[in-house]
């Protein structure tokens, strides 16, 4: 299982064992690609109730769906869910890691909590589980390269089926 390089990727790309889309050459980077913000986002309501934490939990009973034209606030200690522009669609045999950008990440912006694991064959956007763990009001500007993908080779395929295989919302 080897983390694939700036080359790997383009070579990965042009035998359609990753796909892109819409696809930025500047975006690959020495081991990465970087990804971009899209304009919509889930915003959590402001609930008096203790949700339980559960197999069947489901983030729409709890959010609410808005796209932005120029930018989102985000206060601190507040988080939201986004989405990456791209959609990423990998061969059986290739899996994938969401991270954060170093950049963004030294000024207290996560951009994703916990689930950064790509499953092998999905072909989706990627939802970013953004958070602000800083003491100032952060600007989310739609089209701004905000994390990175990290793409893996696996031994062996498989395909993720499961119950976000083809999102493309947050």
């Amino acid at each position: 299982m080897s983390i694939l390089t700036r080359d790997e990727i383009l070579k990965a790309i042009d035998r359609g064992e990753i796909k892109i889309d819409p696809f930025t050459p500047q975006a690959v980077g020495p081991a990465s690609v970087d990804l971009r913000l899209d304009r919509k986002f889930r915003v959590f309501r402001k609930l008096h109730k203790v949700y339980d934490v559960v197999e069947a939990a489901n983030y729409e009973e709890v959010t609410d769906y808005i796209e932005v034209d120029d930018k989102f606030l985000l206060l601190p200690g507040e988080s939201v869910l986004g989405i990456t522009t791209e959609k990423i669609t990998l061969a059986p045999d290739i899996c994938g890691w969401l991270e954060g950008r170093s950049r963004f990440a030294r000024i207290g912006l996560a951009v994703h909590v916990t689930a950064g694991f790509m499953q092998p064959g999905i072909s989706n956007q990627q939802v970013l589980e953004i958070n602000n763990s800083s003491p100032i009001a952060m600007a989310l500007i739609p089209g701004t390269f905000i994390c990175q993908f990290i793409f893996q080779r696996c031994i062996g395929n498989a395909v993720y089926k499961g119950r976000f295989a083809t999102q493309y919302k947050p």
